[in-house]
């Protein structure tokens, strides 16, 4: 990952509603939310959460596809993989046993996006 992608995601991450939107769909899984549920289960207004989910976006966190006449967003799982890689590939020089939990949660958030079958 290059800074400025990692600058742009962290940036994005760094307001208390758009880092509340992102933990609801990390939560909801691979098939995500209708902007609808998410506005009512965050109670924000939906111009809000739009702002926050076109920020979002754009940092390459949330991924948006159409479904009748709702949008579904869902979290980008292998961007926030990369991102928690990122943020630990150097961690605990000369002593990789104090990054194990670190790097467990990295390998979880990898296998998130992954479809249930």
């Amino acid at each position: 990952m290059k800074i400025n992608a990692a600058v742009g995601a962290l940036s994005a991450l760094g307001h208390p509603g758009r880092l509340a939107a992102f933990r609801a769909l990390v939560q909801a899984g691979g098939d995500g939310l209708a902007a609808g549920e998410l506005a009512r289960r965050l109670e924000v207004p939906a111009n809000t959460l739009s702002g926050s989910l076109g920020i979002l976006a754009r940092a390459g966190l949330v991924t948006s596809r159409r479904h009748g006449r709702s949008i579904i967003y869902a979290a980008d799982h292998a961007m926030m993989a990369e991102l928690l890689g990122w943020l630990v590939e150097d961690c605990c020089e000369g002593a990789p046993a104090l990054c194990e939990p670190l790097m467990a949660v990295v390998a979880s958030a990898a296998r998130c996006g992954v479809a249930r079958a």
